[in-house]
């Protein structure tokens, strides 16, 4: 099976070639200083390491291809040719523009032409996009394109309510505020009745 090429990833690993753990550090030392903080007391002394070591994790999507995760796929299903879903796979990632924590749910599905995928991967798709600074209606469209170019299934459908902390803990400070993107694609997108499926199954409690 032929991957889709990341580009995400082949740019994030040639600029890491160029940025230190080191020069990282001072960024964030100077951060503290511009707060109004002392980076050398006791308390965070420390911290820029634990905040380089923290965005290793928050970020480790953009060192991920996240097609290699559709690469084993299983034929052996007896013909099931009806829509597989994943309801509420949660979601940490960080907006793009405020580098602030996303927070919530992805419903994933798709309609197999003449194989599946192992459910835990349909999941680690959604991870490897969450964890990149990114905006929610990009992060759809990246998790749903990669199933539909790599599977090849009849459709896939993708859904995301997530809550925002750039605008709930800062700016208009909603604090109850969410938002939903959504995108079908193949027989979601042409035919609705599964779209309506899709749609009455992961509002189901």
């Amino acid at each position: 099976m032929k991957l889709v090429k990341d580009k995400d990833t082949e740019q994030l690993q040639k600029k890491t070639q160029q940025v230190s753990d080191e020069k990282a550090e001072e960024a964030v030392k100077t951060i503290i200083e511009w707060i109004g903080e002392n980076p050398e007391r006791e308390g965070l002394k420390s911290t820029p390491k634990r905040v380089i070591k923290a965005y290793r994790e928050y970020f480790r999507g953009y060192t991920q291809n996240p097609a290699q995760f559709l690469s084993k796929t299983f034929t052996e299903v007896e013909g099931y040719d009806d829509m597989v879903i994943e309801k509420n796979i949660s979601i940490q990632s960080h907006c793009e523009h405020h580098m602030a924590p996303i927070t919530g749910v992805a419903h994933v599905a798709y309609i197999p032409s003449n194989k599946v995928v192992g459910l835990s991967k349909l999941a680690r798709v959604v991870e490897v996009f969450s964890k990149r600074l990114q905006t929610q209606e990009r992060l759809t469209m990246q998790i749903a394109r990669t199933i539909m170019d790599v599977l090849q299934p009849r459709g896939v459908a993708v859904t995301i309510d997530a809550s925002h902390q750039c605008m709930t803990n800062r700016g208009v400070r909603k604090e109850d505020t969410t938002t939903v993107t959504n995108y079908f694609l193949g027989a979601f997108k042409d035919d609705l009745s599964f779209q309506n499926r899709y749609l009455r199954y992961i509002n189901k409690e």
